[in-house]
């Protein structure tokens, strides 16, 4: 099996394991056992390891599953996006780039995006291998989200700027508004567009995108790292840099508004936590579950109706920096490495991990929908 080489330069796709000596060393290098990229680990077999023959260059910044397949989306800070097949074990994608890639998504099964440390938002063609740049910020981009109620592309950044494109007219910004300071994460679900800048939370709505909707400080003045939008319900919840996660949850008549935080993980002897919660994910087939990831390597899966632990997930070997549910909330996927975000440096391998949490004990989390 072949090697396929695309139109675009620097745009290699895998269909299976390419030969050991018909092509550049550095591709070689990269994916010649893609046979073997996922390596189970455990008895029982409900954790799978998904483990590169090399690696990522560097730290990932991302992970998405696709929305309705089991391809898995990857960005990096060695400046690729890969793109992985969970279901066959192979690597389909590797797509270098000149800048680090600092977030990604899809748009559909044939196309994803990625915003970089140099500004630009790129798009890929997953089929045909084309890669075409959208356009830029002014500043170092970091976060990326597709709605698919609206069509539209949302990025934002350094630059202070939180952009809007239209995916049917390429290269056109439809809307741009400027917030008050660098945006730090962000969340596209839906009609909903949740903000993270510095201690704040900003909740828009990209139907009416003059001003938000919502906005607080979860945790008094602490930074955020990382916001979701709850899928089940109005609400959001948000990670800080000590350690804690706030949920805010409203239902239609308000008349049973939720708003709590909590402390990921409470140590013996009084003490706590105190590392940053680096992402949130909300299961899509439990209704109440989700799921946070610390710059420890801590994985704990949580029933947010009655405010307790289901389960912890084993330890990674690096920090937890991304997760994912597949479209069926069947697998979850957990990226482990450094950080830049933070001032030290966890030393340790980088290595994705796929987790069964169709069989995990959800005792009275409702399995209801909206």
């Amino acid at each position: 099996m072949q090697l396929l080489h695309f139109s675009k330069p620097k745009f290699r796709a895998f269909c299976c394991p390419p030969s050991s000596h018909s092509h550049p060393q550095s591709i070689t290098s990269q994916t010649s056992s893609c046979s073997g990229a996922l390596k189970m680990k455990g008895d029982n077999n409900d954790s799978m390891q998904l483990q590169l023959e090399a690696p990522t260059r560097d730290a990932i910044s991302r992970i998405r599953f696709a929305p309705h397949s089991n391809n898995l989306l990857i960005s990096s800070w060695d400046s690729s996006l890969w793109l992985y097949d969970v279901d066959t074990l192979l690597l389909k994608l590797e797509a270098p780039s000149e800048a680090p890639l600092l977030d990604c998504c899809f748009y559909d099964e044939g196309v994803a995006f990625s915003a970089a440390s140099d500004g630009l938002i790129r798009r890929y063609d997953l089929d045909s291998g084309n890669i075409d740049t959208m356009g830029s910020h002014d500043d170092i981009a970091t976060s990326i989200g597709y709605s698919s109620e609206t069509c539209q592309l949302i990025t934002g950044g350094f630059d202070k700027k939180l952009l809007l494109w239209d995916i049917r007219m390429e290269k056109v910004v439809s809307c741009i508004r400027s917030v008050a300071a660098e945006i730090d994460s962000m969340t596209v679900l839906g009609f909903s567009l949740t903000v993270g800048i510095e201690a704040s939370v900003h909740v828009f709505d990209l139907r009416k995108f003059d001003k938000a909707t919502h906005s607080m400080e979860p945790f008094s003045g602490t930074h955020l790292r990382c916001v979701n939008s709850i899928p089940y319900a109005e609400g959001f919840a948000a990670g800080s840099v000590d350690g804690r996660v706030a949920l805010q949850i409203s239902d239609s008549s308000g008349s049973d508004d939720t708003g709590y935080i909590f402390r990921c993980h409470p140590k013996s002897k009084g003490k706590h936590h105190l590392v940053s919660v680096n992402d949130i994910a909300f299961s899509p087939m439990m209704t109440g579950s989700f799921v946070t990831g610390d710059n420890e390597g801590y994985v704990t899966i949580w029933d947010a109706k009655n405010r307790k632990r289901l389960i912890e997930l084993p330890r990674c070997p690096n920090s937890a920096v991304s997760l994912s549910y597949n479209h069926e909330g069947q697998l979850m996927a957990v990226a482990s490495s450094h950080t830049y975000k933070e001032a030290k440096k966890i030393e340790g391998p980088h290595g994705i991990f796929i987790h069964k949490v169709d069989n995990v004990d959800i005792g009275s989390v409702s399995t209801s929908t909206r």
